[in-house]
């Protein structure tokens, strides 16, 4: 898997960075009071997850969609998500960065998975339901949202990297044999 060269060392402090970097993007996706949702050039109605507001230039009448069951389950689920993605990361730093504790990779690994299939299914819900409430004209979804599905990615990538790892574990420790790509005759 890793035969292109990777620096292994190196893992043990970039893996628990990007998962630093999933948790700044799931927390400006969760607190963005826009972003979630535009029309065509934010003119007459835009949405975050929390609210959507309607008017034009400076007449804004902002309305909550908390009264929707839907709308909060997504604000659950992106908030479980955003837990559980902290823990994940603060074992993570325990794990590779104080000390090497191998044996936990794989429960770091499956605590990333169940975070991808909570944010996943919240990242479904809120556009579907969104449709379904507001009929009609175009609607974007933005950069608030993307931040959302930017968190999801970099979690699945974190979720593969720390569920394969243990497997090089002698790499990680800088004690496995030096290999080379010239062996003489």
């Amino acid at each position: 898997m890793f035969r292109c060269g990777i620096a292994y060392p190196r893992c043990r402090w970039i893996v628990p960075l990007l998962l630093l970097f999933a948790i700044i993007f799931d927390i400006i996706a969760i607190a963005a009071n826009s972003g979630w949702v535009e029309d065509e050039g934010a003119k007459s109605h835009y949405a975050s997850m929390w609210s959507h507001c309607r008017g034009r230039n400076d007449n804004w009448d902002c309305k909550s969609l908390m009264e929707f069951s839907w709308a909060q389950a997504v604000a659950a689920l992106m908030i479980i998500g955003l837990i559980i993605l902290i823990v994940a990361f603060i074992i993570s730093c325990i794990a590779l960065c104080c000390t090497l504790n191998i044996s936990l990779l794989p429960v770091i690994g499956a605590l990333l998975f169940i975070t991808v299939v909570i944010q996943f299914i919240a990242l479904i819900i809120y556009p579907v339901k969104f449709n379904d409430l507001i009929f009609e004209g175009h609607y974007d979804y933005t950069w608030a949202y993307g931040f959302g599905w930017g968190a999801t990615i970099l979690t699945i990538g974190c979720g593969i990297l720390f569920c394969c790892l243990p497997r090089y574990e002698d790499e990680l420790t800088g004690l496995a044999k030096t290999k080379y790509i010239y062996t003489s005759a």
